[in-house]
């Protein structure tokens, strides 16, 4: 459904129309609607673009995250190694195109070698298959990737097409009777009696003279980047956060050579809120570069600069040193929604969980907030989460 003409309507009546409501129709939120919806409760998904998956979830590497990088006790390592067989499995059912490729992650210099064994120590604390490929043996495998000191292979980094997977996630939420809202922009949403008599949600869309409404038993905040700001309108001022985004932009290659079959990663540098200009591919096997890291206020700016271009091509001729400097050019950019400027590390200390939460005096109401990378990978995981939540 592109219009909400059947749904919604001006009047304050406090029946109930839907059982849950999960504003936001990214990958997270279609795979939390899907996962409510299997219950036979009426689910409706409200989302304000024309369609699903328009913003963070069309705009990233489309990895599914072996899970090595966070915290033991995090709920991104927790979600992330549920989420990552739950992913691999569904595209096998469903005959969702992905590739179980591998990743790389390599060391040139002694500093980063102990890094890559940090990593390593931190897989085999989780159950997580890795191993040290010999260098000998990375010549003969990949000849046209350097790595001086060593290399760590993670065997269950994969990529997905995140655009098919949304489009079954969607199908198959609809095919159980679930109800999407495009073109639905959430303007306000009330609690009634602090969610115990469910949540009133109103909504405005550009051919509409006024605001429109339905009212659910509960409410998933799964809005993305704007998912603070939804909170935010709804909580008390002491529980507001603050949100930050960070844009990263991705960069094309033109040549067929060099190339590789498998993900490449520098090794992390710690305190770093990223991983490094890494190598990724699609699933035709072409490379593309990215993300780099930047800082931002705007969540709708989009823009590709070549202002890192320079630095991001020294990072990736590291490890790629036959890459042709010329044939590497901006492609896009995608925001990810961040709860601070911390970084990403092995040891859990400084980095941004995922915050999923039932909120305290307001029944029915589930946050999801910071959801980030590996968000994609942990989306079927969330979805179990969030019906936890509602249901325990």
């Amino acid at each position: 459904m592109t219009g909400n003409e059947r749904l919604f309507s001006t009047s304050s009546s406090h029946r109930a129309d839907f059982e849950h409501a999960v504003i936001g129709g990214g990958a997270v939120g279609l795979a939390v609607a899907r996962k409510l919806q299997e219950g036979g409760k009426p689910t409706v998904l409200i989302e304000r673009h024309y369609a699903a998956g328009t913003e963070t979830s069309s705009r990233n590497s489309e990895v599914i995250h072996a899970g090595i990088y966070y915290g033991p006790d995090s709920l991104k390592t927790k979600l992330c190694l549920r989420g990552k067989n739950m992913l691999y499995d569904l595209c096998k059912q469903y005959d969702i195109p992905y590739k179980n490729c591998g990743k790389w992650i390599v060391a040139q210099d002694d500093e980063q070698m102990g890094e890559l064994e940090k990593v390593h120590k931190h897989c085999e604390s989780l159950g997580v298959p890795s191993r040290f490929v010999p260098l000998e043996e990375g010549k003969e495998r990949e000849p046209d990737v350097r790595a001086e000191k060593g290399i760590l292979e993670s065997t269950t980094t994969g990529i997905i097409d995140s655009h098919a997977y949304m489009q079954f996630l969607q199908g198959d939420f609809e095919g159980k009777g679930g109800i999407c809202a495009f073109n639905t922009p959430v303007t306000r949403v009330e609690p009634i009696e602090n969610g115990e008599g469910g949540w009133q949600i109103w909504t405005k869309s550009a051919d509409e003279p006024e605001e429109s409404s339905i009212v659910a038993k509960s409410i998933v905040n799964s809005a993305g980047l704007y998912a603070i700001h939804l909170a935010n309108s709804i909580l008390p001022p002491d529980r507001h956060k603050t949100p930050f985004y960070a844009k990263g932009s991705y960069y094309s290659y033109s040549l067929s050579k060099p190339k590789t079959s498998t993900l490449i990663y520098p090794a992390p540098q710690p305190g770093h809120a990223g991983l490094g200009t890494h190598l990724t591919l699609d699933m035709g096997g072409k490379i593309r570069f990215g993300p780099d890291v930047q800082w931002i206020d705007d969540p709708t700016d989009l823009s590709v600069n070549d202002s890192r271009l320079s630095e991001a091509i020294d990072e990736i001729q590291s490890y790629l040193p036959g890459i042709d400097r010329e044939a590497i050019g901006l492609d896009y950019a995608g925001v990810r929604p961040k709860m601070s400027k911390a970084g990403a590390v092995a040891s859990g200390k400084e980095f941004n969980d995922f915050y999923i939460r039932k909120e305290e005096g307001f029944e029915g109401f589930v946050n999801l907030l910071g959801i980030e990378s590996p968000g994609l990978t942990s989306s079927l995981a969330i979805a179990e989460e969030v019906h936890r939540l509602l249901y325990e």
